[in-house]
C-alpha cells in the first residue's frame, strides 16, 4: 500500500491506482456494501448485530477473447458479495482483521483475481466509522515445491544485474554475496548494449526483444560456471530445490503468461518474476531505476 498520507483515507480504488505498475490491470469494485453481523471482541458487542460497510477493489486478469458478453468468462461481482456472506456465515469472529483476510483469500481463489484491496468499517461503534484496510496479492501466495522432507516453501532472491555488473571484475564476489543469503538465487538481466533488429510488427519485435535478453543471459552464464540458464517454471522449481544459481531466460514464461508483462525493460521483467514467485526481495545491481508499484521489497545495490 502507498504510505503517502494523502492516500491514507482514499477509497480502495484510488489506493489501487496509486500502487499500480507501468502496465496496470483491469479492476472491478464493490462500493459501500452494507451488511449486519454479530462481530467484535468486546462483551457489549456479543449478541448484538452491527452494520459493516465493505469497499472492495479487485485487480483481474484480462478477460479471454472473444468475451461474447458471457458472464461466465469474467469475475462476477456476485463473487465479492458471496465471499463476504460466506465468511460471516462460517463462524462468529472477534476481529475485522480476521474477516478481511478470509474474505480476500476467498476472492483470490478465483482464477481471474490477482490483487485485492479491501476495507471494512464498523458503522455503529461511535460517531465515526472504525475500520481496517488490507491488500492481498496472488503473488503473496508462497511457491510450494516438494522435496525429500515434504512440502517446503521457497521465497527466492531475484537479482537484476545491469550490463556494467555483468562485465565488472567483481562479478564472482557479487555472486558469492548473493549465494551467502541462504535463499535460492535467480539472476535476471536486460538486453545487451547492441541494438536489436526491428521488424515493424509488434508480436515479432516482442520476441526479438526477449531473445536479446536471453543472449545476455548466456553471456552472464559464461562468466561464472555456477550460473545455469533456465526458461520454464519446471526448470526453475527443480533448480531451486537443488541449490543451483539460476539465470532466467524470460521468453517462455512471459509469452505463456495470461497476464504477462507487456514491457521489455529488464528491471520491470525482474519485478514481474519476483512477484510471480513471491520472492523474499528483488535486488537491482547497478545504475537501474526501481520499477514503480513494487509488491515485493526492493533493494538497490551499487557497483
Amino acid at each position: 500500500m502507498s504510505s503517502d498520507i494523502s492516500q491514507a483515507f482514499a477509497h480502495p480504488e484510488e489506493r489501487a491506482e496509486a500502487s499500480a505498475g507501468a502496465d496496470p490491470r483491469d479492476r472491478i469494485s464493490l462500493r459501500d456494501h452494507v451488511v449486519e453481523a454479530d462481530i467484535g471482541a468486546f462483551q457489549l458487542e456479543r449478541g448484538h448485530r452491527q452494520r459493516l460497510r465493505f469497499n472492495i477493489v479487485v485487480e483481474v486478469r484480462p478477460a479471454p477473447a472473444p468475451l461474447e458478453d458471457d458472464v461466465d468468462r469474467i469475475l462476477s461481482y456476485d463473487r465479492l458479495t458471496e465471499a463476504i456472506a460466506g465468511e460471516l456465515a462460517a463462524e462468529r469472529l472477534n476481529l475485522l482483521e480476521t474477516l478481511a483476510a478470509r474474505v480476500a483469500e476467498r476472492i483470490l481463489a478465483a482464477p481471474q483475481a490477482m490483487r485485492v484491496f479491501l476495507r471494512i468499517e464498523k458503522l455503529d461503534r461511535g460517531p465515526g466509522a472504525l475500520g481496517v484496510e488490507i491488500v492481498r496479492s496472488r503473488a503473496a501466495i508462497p511457491l510450494r515445491v516438494e522435496d525429500e522432507s515434504g512440502a517446503a516453501t521457497l521465497h527466492p532472491l531475484v537479482a537484476f544485474l545491469s550490463n556494467a555488473a555483468i562485465s565488472a571484475p567483481d562479478l564472482s564476489a557479487r555472486l558469492d554475496t548473493l549465494a551467502a543469503s541462504g535463499l535460492p538465487v535467480i539472476l535476471t538481466v536486460g538486453a545487451p548494449e547492441v541494438p536489436a533488429p526491428h521488424s515493424g510488427q509488434r508480436p515479432t519485435d516482442r520476441r526479438i526483444a526477449l531473445l536479446a535478453i536471453e543472449q545476455n543471459a548466456w553471456v552472464l552464464a559464461a562468466r561464472d560456471r555456477r550460473c545455469v540458464v533456465v526458461a520454464s517454471r519446471t526448470e526453475i522449481d527443480w533448480a531451486m530445490r537443488h541449490g543451483q544459481m539460476l539465470v532466467w531466460a524470460p521468453s517462455k514464461l512471459v509469452l505463456d503468461a495470461v497476464d504477462g508483462p507487456k514491457v521489455h525493460d529488464g528491471a520491470a521483467l525482474a519485478l514481474w518474476l519476483a512477484e510471480t514467485l513471491s520472492a523474499a526481495r528483488l535486488e537491482l545491481h547497478g545504475a537501474v531505476s526501481a520499477p514503480a508499484g513494487s509488491r515485493v521489497p526492493v533493494r538497490m545495490v551499487a557497483l
